[in-house]
């Protein structure tokens, strides 16, 4: 359950503001049309997060679990610091529209999310957790959350939102799992300790 808990919060907090969710709004302003755009947003993040789960699963299996520890952890103190950086997105990226609304918005947000910070903490939290579904379940919502208002209310609300705060957030956590692997992978007594007092 906590892999898809924190999978979800982590996405959900990361997204806000973040390029994807950028090219909601712009998509929900151009088409004026929520329900597909929803499920290209939904298809296109599926698709996406179940390649980066695999991704992160296979990997697992190319290191130790000590290497693949902190290598984890430093990624996950990388993406604390990624996510501070606010994103940019070019319009250009949105101008699919040969496709229709729910192809264009599929295709878009397809290519929008490859080396975006989502894939990377979905490729990373799968590898923590080894337990793809619940992670790519939790991303996947996390995205939804996220994006799902910006279709329908767009950028009234993005105006309104602490972008800033939310991003310090999203980056405390992940700072978090990364001392935490950390910790549990160069001082695994530490963690016995704690258990049993």
């Amino acid at each position: 359950m906590s892999a898809f808990v924190i999978s979800t919060g982590i996405v959900a907090l990361a997204e806000i503001g973040d390029k994807t969710q950028l090219l909601a709004f712009i998509l929900a302003a151009k088409f004026k049309k929520p329900i597909p755009i929803i499920f290209g947003i939904l298809i296109a993040t599926l698709v996406n997060h179940g390649l980066a789960g695999a991704i992160g699963e296979w990997l697992t299996s190319l290191a130790t679990p000590q290497t693949m520890g902190l290598i984890l952890g430093i990624s996950f103190i990388a993406m604390a610091l990624w996510t501070l950086i606010p994103d940019k997105f070019d319009e250009a990226d949105a101008k699919l529209a040969h496709f229709g609304i729910f192809g264009t918005t599929l295709v878009a947000f397809f290519l929008a999310e490859m080396g975006d910070k989502t894939q990377v903490a979905t490729v990373a939290l799968a590898a923590k957790y080894q337990t793809l579904l619940p992670v790519v379940a939790g991303t996947t919502l996390g995205m939804m959350i996220a994006n799902v208002p910006a279709v329908f209310v767009g950028k009234q609300i993005a105006q309104k939102m602490p972008v800033k705060l939310v991003h310090s957030i999203a980056a405390a956590i992940f700072a978090v799992l990364g001392v935490v692997t950390l910790v549990g992978t160069l001082k695994p007594e530490l963690f016995d300790f704690l258990a049993f007092n």
